[in-house]
Protein backbone atom coordinates (compact mmCIF):
# COMPACT_ATOMS: atom_id res chain seq x y z
CA UNK A 1 0.00 0.00 0.00
CA UNK A 2 1.51 3.47 -0.86
CA UNK A 3 1.46 6.45 1.11
CA UNK A 4 1.16 4.40 4.32
CA UNK A 5 0.79 6.69 7.73
CA UNK A 6 3.45 6.52 10.12
CA UNK A 7 4.24 6.27 13.78
CA UNK A 8 7.12 7.62 14.60
CA UNK A 9 8.17 6.41 18.34
CA UNK A 10 10.09 9.48 20.26
CA UNK A 11 13.24 8.05 21.37
CA UNK A 12 13.66 10.93 23.70
CA UNK A 13 16.24 8.88 25.99
CA UNK A 14 19.67 7.40 26.33
CA UNK A 15 21.03 5.10 23.57
CA UNK A 16 21.30 2.64 26.02
CA UNK A 17 17.18 2.56 26.47
CA UNK A 18 16.70 3.36 22.55
CA UNK A 19 18.78 -0.12 21.68
CA UNK A 20 16.22 -2.00 24.09
CA UNK A 21 13.33 0.08 22.89
CA UNK A 22 14.14 -1.33 19.40
CA UNK A 23 14.46 -4.36 20.41
CA UNK A 24 10.98 -4.46 22.47
CA UNK A 25 9.03 -3.46 18.71
CA UNK A 26 6.80 -5.64 17.80
CA UNK A 27 7.30 -7.70 14.35
CA UNK A 28 4.58 -6.87 12.57
CA UNK A 29 3.37 -6.61 8.62
CA UNK A 30 1.12 -3.48 8.77
CA UNK A 31 -0.67 -2.84 5.89
CA UNK A 32 -2.05 0.77 6.78
CA UNK A 33 0.74 2.30 8.92
CA UNK A 34 4.84 1.78 8.94
CA UNK A 35 7.16 2.51 12.02
CA UNK A 36 9.64 5.41 12.32
CA UNK A 37 11.94 5.95 14.74
CA UNK A 38 12.27 10.04 16.14
CA UNK A 39 15.57 10.86 17.71
CA UNK A 40 16.13 13.90 19.22
CA UNK A 41 18.59 15.98 21.65
CA UNK A 42 19.03 13.48 23.91
CA UNK A 43 20.40 10.73 21.46
CA UNK A 44 21.89 13.29 19.08
CA UNK A 45 24.25 14.86 21.48
CA UNK A 46 25.11 12.07 23.26
CA UNK A 47 29.05 10.03 21.97
CA UNK A 48 27.73 7.37 20.39
CA UNK A 49 24.11 9.01 19.23
CA UNK A 50 25.16 9.49 15.90
CA UNK A 51 26.54 5.47 15.06
CA UNK A 52 23.13 4.80 16.88
CA UNK A 53 21.35 6.45 13.96
CA UNK A 54 23.14 5.43 11.22
CA UNK A 55 22.81 1.76 12.28
CA UNK A 56 19.28 1.95 11.87
CA UNK A 57 17.46 -0.46 9.03
CA UNK A 58 14.15 -0.44 8.07
CA UNK A 59 12.65 2.54 10.18
CA UNK A 60 12.06 6.03 8.36
CA UNK A 61 13.94 8.25 10.66
CA UNK A 62 13.25 11.87 11.82
CA UNK A 63 15.38 13.75 12.99
CA UNK A 64 13.97 16.58 15.68
CA UNK A 65 16.42 19.25 16.49
CA UNK A 66 14.07 22.17 15.48
CA UNK A 67 16.75 23.96 14.01
CA UNK A 68 16.19 27.78 14.89
CA UNK A 69 19.01 30.41 14.16
CA UNK A 70 20.02 32.73 11.18
CA UNK A 71 20.04 31.05 8.23
CA UNK A 72 23.92 30.44 7.56
CA UNK A 73 24.13 28.69 10.80
CA UNK A 74 20.80 26.48 10.34
CA UNK A 75 22.75 25.62 6.55
CA UNK A 76 25.71 24.27 8.65
CA UNK A 77 23.48 22.38 10.58
CA UNK A 78 21.92 20.74 8.15
CA UNK A 79 25.30 20.04 6.33
CA UNK A 80 26.32 18.17 9.43
CA UNK A 81 23.71 16.21 9.79
CA UNK A 82 23.34 14.82 6.20
CA UNK A 83 25.90 11.44 6.86
CA UNK A 84 22.67 10.39 8.88
CA UNK A 85 20.89 10.14 5.96
CA UNK A 86 17.19 10.95 7.88
CA UNK A 87 14.02 11.15 5.66
CA UNK A 88 13.52 14.26 7.90
CA UNK A 89 14.85 17.05 9.66
CA UNK A 90 12.81 19.56 11.85
CA UNK A 91 12.96 23.39 11.40
CA UNK A 92 11.17 25.96 13.71
CA UNK A 93 9.31 28.01 11.20
CA UNK A 94 9.59 31.04 13.09
CA UNK A 95 13.28 30.91 12.14
CA UNK A 96 11.87 32.73 8.71
CA UNK A 97 11.72 31.80 5.19
CA UNK A 98 15.41 32.83 4.06
CA UNK A 99 16.46 30.02 6.63
CA UNK A 100 14.08 27.33 5.59
CA UNK A 101 14.82 28.28 2.18
CA UNK A 102 18.38 27.85 2.66
CA UNK A 103 18.11 24.65 5.10
CA UNK A 104 15.60 22.72 1.68
CA UNK A 105 18.64 24.16 -0.84
CA UNK A 106 21.62 22.09 1.15
CA UNK A 107 19.28 19.07 2.49
CA UNK A 108 19.36 16.73 -0.36
CA UNK A 109 16.57 13.76 -0.26
CA UNK A 110 15.94 14.40 3.48
CA UNK A 111 12.49 16.55 3.85
CA UNK A 112 12.18 19.60 6.16
CA UNK A 113 9.62 19.42 8.66
CA UNK A 114 8.60 23.06 9.86
CA UNK A 115 8.04 23.13 13.51
CA UNK A 116 4.53 25.48 14.03
CA UNK A 117 3.77 26.47 17.89
CA UNK A 118 5.14 23.68 20.36
CA UNK A 119 2.32 21.22 21.80
CA UNK A 120 3.51 21.81 24.96
CA UNK A 121 2.44 25.51 24.45
CA UNK A 122 -0.93 27.33 25.16
CA UNK A 123 -2.51 30.29 24.49
CA UNK A 124 -0.95 31.39 28.22
CA UNK A 125 2.24 29.82 27.13
CA UNK A 126 1.81 32.46 24.15
CA UNK A 127 1.12 35.63 25.89
CA UNK A 128 3.55 34.95 28.38
CA UNK A 129 6.25 35.35 25.26
CA UNK A 130 4.85 38.04 23.61
CA UNK A 131 2.42 37.15 20.59
CA UNK A 132 -0.40 39.12 20.14
CA UNK A 133 -2.02 36.02 17.50
CA UNK A 134 -4.37 33.31 18.73
CA UNK A 135 -2.98 30.57 18.93
CA UNK A 136 -4.84 28.84 15.69
CA UNK A 137 -4.33 31.93 13.33
CA UNK A 138 -0.56 31.87 14.38
CA UNK A 139 -0.19 27.90 13.57
CA UNK A 140 -2.02 29.01 10.00
CA UNK A 141 0.25 31.68 9.53
CA UNK A 142 3.13 29.94 10.41
CA UNK A 143 2.59 27.12 8.00
CA UNK A 144 1.62 29.24 4.44
CA UNK A 145 5.39 30.80 5.26
CA UNK A 146 6.64 27.23 5.31
CA UNK A 147 4.63 25.93 2.41
CA UNK A 148 6.10 29.33 0.30
CA UNK A 149 9.51 28.49 2.03
CA UNK A 150 9.34 24.75 0.43
CA UNK A 151 9.18 22.56 3.69
CA UNK A 152 7.20 19.10 2.72
CA UNK A 153 5.40 19.26 6.22
CA UNK A 154 4.04 20.73 9.35
CA UNK A 155 4.57 19.79 12.66
CA UNK A 156 1.47 20.67 14.59
CA UNK A 157 -0.88 19.55 17.20
CA UNK A 158 -3.67 16.96 15.90
CA UNK A 159 -6.44 19.74 16.18
CA UNK A 160 -4.73 22.06 13.83
CA UNK A 161 -3.75 19.63 10.95
CA UNK A 162 -7.00 19.52 8.92
CA UNK A 163 -6.87 23.30 9.01
CA UNK A 164 -3.82 23.88 7.42
CA UNK A 165 -4.35 20.95 5.08
CA UNK A 166 -7.13 23.19 3.85
CA UNK A 167 -5.57 26.42 4.27
CA UNK A 168 -1.83 25.76 3.32
CA UNK A 169 -1.86 22.89 1.60
CA UNK A 170 0.73 21.03 3.32
CA UNK A 171 0.53 17.94 5.56
CA UNK A 172 1.11 17.76 9.35
CA UNK A 173 2.95 15.21 11.46
CA UNK A 174 1.28 15.28 15.19
CA UNK A 175 3.20 15.51 18.33
CA UNK A 176 1.43 15.35 21.42
CA UNK A 177 -0.30 11.81 21.47
CA UNK A 178 -1.70 10.20 23.67
CA UNK A 179 -3.81 6.38 23.77
CA UNK A 180 -7.31 7.00 25.39
CA UNK A 181 -7.21 7.69 29.04
CA UNK A 182 -3.12 7.57 29.35
CA UNK A 183 -1.94 10.55 31.06
CA UNK A 184 -1.16 14.16 29.13
CA UNK A 185 2.58 15.14 31.28
CA UNK A 186 3.80 18.20 29.73
CA UNK A 187 1.45 18.06 26.52
CA UNK A 188 -1.53 20.32 26.41
CA UNK A 189 -2.80 20.04 23.25
CA UNK A 190 -3.15 16.66 22.75
CA UNK A 191 -5.53 13.90 20.89
CA UNK A 192 -5.08 9.88 20.35
CA UNK A 193 -3.83 8.41 17.21
CA UNK A 194 -7.33 7.99 15.75
CA UNK A 195 -8.38 11.59 16.21
CA UNK A 196 -5.00 12.11 14.26
CA UNK A 197 -5.60 9.98 11.47
CA UNK A 198 -8.77 11.15 11.19
CA UNK A 199 -8.16 14.77 10.56
CA UNK A 200 -5.45 14.39 8.34
CA UNK A 201 -2.26 13.48 9.92
CA UNK A 202 0.33 11.51 7.76
CA UNK A 203 2.03 10.86 10.05
CA UNK A 204 2.22 10.75 14.49
CA UNK A 205 4.85 10.88 17.12
CA UNK A 206 4.47 8.76 20.23
CA UNK A 207 6.90 8.90 23.23
CA UNK A 208 5.53 7.98 26.77
CA UNK A 209 2.15 5.73 25.75
CA UNK A 210 4.18 3.46 23.83
CA UNK A 211 7.36 3.10 25.29
CA UNK A 212 6.39 3.47 29.09
CA UNK A 213 5.54 -0.27 30.97
CA UNK A 214 4.90 -3.18 28.43
CA UNK A 215 5.86 -2.32 24.72
CA UNK A 216 4.31 -5.05 22.91
CA UNK A 217 0.93 -4.26 25.02
CA UNK A 218 0.79 -0.84 24.54
CA UNK A 219 1.02 -1.23 20.41
CA UNK A 220 -1.60 -4.16 20.89
CA UNK A 221 -3.15 -1.36 22.22
CA UNK A 222 -2.81 1.41 19.39
CA UNK A 223 -3.45 -1.28 17.20
CA UNK A 224 -6.77 -2.08 18.67
CA UNK A 225 -7.80 1.43 18.90
CA UNK A 226 -6.98 2.65 15.00
CA UNK A 227 -9.14 -0.33 14.28
CA UNK A 228 -11.68 0.53 16.56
Amino acid sequence: MKNKKIIFIALDCSVLKAKSIIKSIPKIKLKKYEIGIKAGYQILYSDKGRNFIKSLKGYKKFIDLKLNDVPNTVKNGILSLRDLKADYITIHASAGSDAIKLAKKYSGKTKLLAVSVLTSMNKKNLSEIGHTKKLDKLVIHLSKLAKKAGAYAMICSPHESKKIKKLSKLPSITPGIRLPGDQSGDQKRIATPKFAFDNGAIGIVMGRSLIKGNIKNNFKRLFQHLDS
